[in-house]
């Protein structure tokens, strides 16, 4: 499925290997992730294999790496993002355990694989979901905190994004509105907070990193957005268009939920073209750093062309 509009790809200077780049990206979250969590073997084991059991399920670590690709645009280095592209990767991992739980969304697969609860049992599932969350926390600390970006407001970004009235709002919205109708601004708001709350916090939080500028940091807030609310707008489509072995999950499970969407709302055709309005505002927020967020372009456009 293609919504870039025309011209993206060939916009960027010089070829860019996307794949490479996440790879590489990867394996790096992933050493830099299994340094700061308890290993399995620690006492009480059970909650840590949990903790390690969904993190390590094979995800595409892309909130980590539009983190790392962030701090590149803005001219900072990659080692001093890490905890901060970390730390959010494991606020997003907790919210998919519970948001797979029986009581929220209920479902049996993500990634390919058995979900937490059905694995370790529900209340373990839920404790490694907590466990993670404040693990975010304890990796952020980490960080050395920069002259504008000081821990306080490091720990501010990361718990306003994963609070009540975002990511939190977003997935409390969403369980009332399943089997209602509702508006396209109802939708829209749960899609603000479910989804594109987080993954702009990466893109922030990488640039802060940095030590970027207010009017950078605005850039990549606005491209954050408008990339979240695209990336939730698609998965929408694929969850109509796919089947579960396509996307690594159940497919076709919101509308069986009656869950609100954007093909349940505008339909298909309507869905795509919002997906092709938000990725153009997306990519029109780093007109600003004149070619220096190379990394940055390339991960939004294989983020909103995919087809699972």
């Amino acid at each position: 499925m293609s919504i870039t509009p025309k011209g993206l790809a060939s916009s960027r200077r010089g070829p860019f290997d996307v794949q490479e780049f996440l790879a590489i990206r990867t394996l790096r979250v992933n050493k830099a992730l299994d340094g700061f969590l308890p290993s399995a073997r620690t006492s009480p084991s059970t909650i840590h294999r949990a903790m390690r059991y969904s993190l390590f399920a094979g995800g595409k670590r892309m909130r980590p790496a539009l983190c790392l690709a962030a701090a590149a645009a803005c001219g900072g280095e990659e080692a001093p993002a890490m905890p901060l592209a970390c730390a959010v990767e494991c606020i997003h991992t907790y919210s998919l355990i519970h948001d797979d739980l029986p009581a929220m969304d209920n479902d049996d697969y993500r990634r390919g694989k058995l979900t937490n609860h059905k694995v370790f049992g529900e209340g373990m599932a839920v404790l490694a979901g907590d466990a993670l969350l404040t693990q975010a926390f304890e990796i952020a600390a980490r960080c050395k905190g920069w002259r504008q970006y000081p821990h306080q407001k490091i720990v501010l970004e990361l718990a306003h994004a994963a609070g009540s009235l975002q990511l939190i709002a977003g997935q409390v919205a969403d369980l009332e509105a399943e089997g209602k109708k509702i508006s396209g601004a109802q939708l829209r708001f749960i899609h603000e907070r479910k989804t594109s709350a987080l993954l702009c916090c990466a893109v922030r939080l990488g640039g802060m990193s940095a030590n970027c500028s207010r009017a950078k940091l605005g850039a990549l807030t606005a491209f954050g957005y408008h990339v979240g609310l695209a990336f939730q707008v698609i998965d929408d489509i694929l969850d109509v268009t796919q089947t579960s072995e396509k996307l690594g999950k159940t497919a076709g499970k919101d509308t069986k939920a009656q869950k609100a969407t954007y093909p349940a709302i505008v339909g298909l055709e309507e869905s795509r073209k919002i997906a092709a309005r938000l990725t153009s505002r997306a990519f029109g927020a780093l007109k600003s750093f004149r070619g220096k967020a190379v990394a940055l372009e390339a991960l939004a456009e294989f983020l909103l062309r995919r087809d699972r």
